[in-house]
Order: C-alpha cells, then structure tokens, then sequence
C-alpha cells in the first residue's frame, strides 16, 4: 500500500516563497520518479515539475521555470518543492504523484495573493 501525504502549503502574499513536502510510504519511492501536480479552480491538472527516482533528473513547467525547484531524500522518502517568487498565478491545490501509477497525495492548498 502507497500512501502520500502533502504538507507545506498556505497563504503566502506575491513574491513570498513556500516549500511543500511530500511523504510517502510504501515499496515504490525510491525506485519511482516523482511528480508535482497542481489544479486550479475550473482548470485541469497540469505538471509542475518532476524528479527521477535518483534525483539527476529534473524537468520542469515552462512557468515555473527559475522559481520552482523540485528535489528528494530517499532516505527519508520524502519529495520537495521549493518555491520562490510566487505569483498568484501559482494559486492551487498542489499534489503529488508517483509517476507511472495511480498513487496520488490529498493535495495541499497554495494561496498567493496579490
């Protein structure tokens, strides 16, 4: 059994930074590239950025480009996703997701106002 568990999110005025953690548990983490999602209100779900399981990989949204920096600790199987100069653009629910499966976190809400 896989579970993911987001924490980090939160109100945060324009220009603000935030990091969001994502705990897994179970067989995959650390043979499974990892994924930031997030979702808008009315949008669909789109990628933010993603790692590979050994983290010398990492690609990202051509919007969050320069600001937003994915990374991991197998060891403490754990997923981050630093954030900086945060738009309010960036306001979302924030998932993350072992890429390949089904395995999503319950999301975590980011607010940024303006």
């Amino acid at each position: 059994q896989v579970q993911l568990v987001e924490s980090g999110g939160g109100l945060v005025q324009a220009g603000g930074s935030l990091r969001l953690s994502c705990a897994a548990s179970g067989p995959f983490f650390v043979i499974r590239a990892m994924g930031w999602y997030r979702q808008a209100p009315g949008k669909q779900r789109e990628l933010v950025a993603r790692i590979t399981s050994g983290g010398g990989t990492t690609n990202y949204a051509d919007s969050v480009k320069g600001r937003f920096t994915i990374s991991r600790d197998n060891a403490k199987r754990t997923v981050y996703l630093q954030m900086n100069s945060l738009k309010p653009e960036d306001t979302a629910v924030y998932y993350c997701h072992v890429e390949t499966t089904g395995y999503w976190g319950q999301g975590t809400q980011v607010t940024v106002s303006s």
